[in-house]
């Protein structure tokens, strides 16, 4: 079993209940962190033998690019397209960060963190 990570993926996106924040929108930050079993590829060096870094890093952007409400909800449709379009992921983990929330103080970001594991 091996890891994969993808840090600090800079996306400007639409998300929050407030209207402000639809309209003028907010800098994020992802993470993630997939877990497969990497020895195959190790061996072939072969793409198609280990989990496509260029494809999650494109799920995350596009998965941003929808507007929600909940960072939670983002992160869960992030996790739902990994384990669909890649299927050597065993295990994934995912850090949305909103920096500079409009919470009413100085406050230089806010993250959640949500795990899935494939059910495959």
């Amino acid at each position: 079993m091996g890891i994969i990570k993808v840090k600090n993926i800079r996306v400007f996106a639409y998300h929050g209940c407030l209207k402000e924040e639809k309209k003028i929108g907010s800098d994020y930050r992802v993470d993630l962190e997939v877990k497969a079993d990497l020895q195959r590829s190790s061996q072939t060096d072969k793409l198609s033998d280990t989990v496509d870094y260029v494809l999650l890093n494109k799920i995350v952007k596009e998965e941003m690019a929808q507007s929600s409400h909940l960072l939670e909800t983002v992160a869960k449709r992030i996790l739902n397209r990994i384990f669909k379009e890649e299927v050597l992921a065993k295990k994934a983990t995912v850090w949305v960060s909103k920096l500079n929330p409009p919470i009413g103080g100085d406050v230089q970001k806010v993250t959640i963190k949500m795990t899935q594991k494939n059910k495959k």
